[in-house]
């Protein structure tokens, strides 16, 4: 296994910034490879690292950050065949910090054979914050690796991926 490690800095209120992670090193179509995704992880930091979160988001505020493997332009629903991770954090009116989300933690199992497989180059991240203070960093880990799929399998997941970019 190995980790996969993108920043986001979110510098605009309601305005989604977007990056990508490339995977095309790991993924060979002609060789059956796919990315196998076993988790993925959201850390949330304000300007710099050792700032003060509610300082930099702002009371009341919440930052909104979604990992895709096809670019859907934004957010998306849970329901998106596309999503692979989602997460969030909140701060209320008050400053309280809490986190919550639909996917988080993004765990797909223990075992060698659990995992989401991705065979896109590229996954996409897209974050948002509803306000802003200051600026925000948002860096998602993605723990990874790479496996050799049987034609039948590869062909399955392209499909799929292929119908839910329609």
């Amino acid at each position: 296994m190995f980790t996969l490690t993108e920043r986001l800095t979110v510098t605009a209120a309601a305005t989604d910034t977007f990056a990508t992670i490339d995977l095309g090193s790991y993924v060979d179509v002609g060789d059956r490879q796919a990315l196998q995704i076993h988790s993925v992880d959201f850390i949330f930091q304000g300007a710099a690292p050792g700032d003060d979160m509610v300082s930099d988001l702002g009371a009341g505020n919440e930052m909104r950050v979604q990992v895709t493997d096809l670019n859907r332009g934004g957010l998306v629903f849970a329901d998106d065949r596309a999503l692979v991770a989602s997460g969030a954090i909140h701060l209320d009116g008050n400053g309280g910090v809490f986190h919550a989300s639909d996917l988080y933690p993004d765990n797909y199992g223990k075992g060698s054979d659990d995992g989401r497989y991705v065979v896109n180059d590229q996954i996409y991240i897209t974050s948002v914050a509803s306000g802003l203070a200051s600026s925000m960093n948002v860096t998602v880990r993605v723990n990874a690796s790479i496996v050799s799929l049987t034609a039948k399998d590869f062909m399955a997941i392209a499909i799929q991926s292929t119908a839910a970019d329609n």
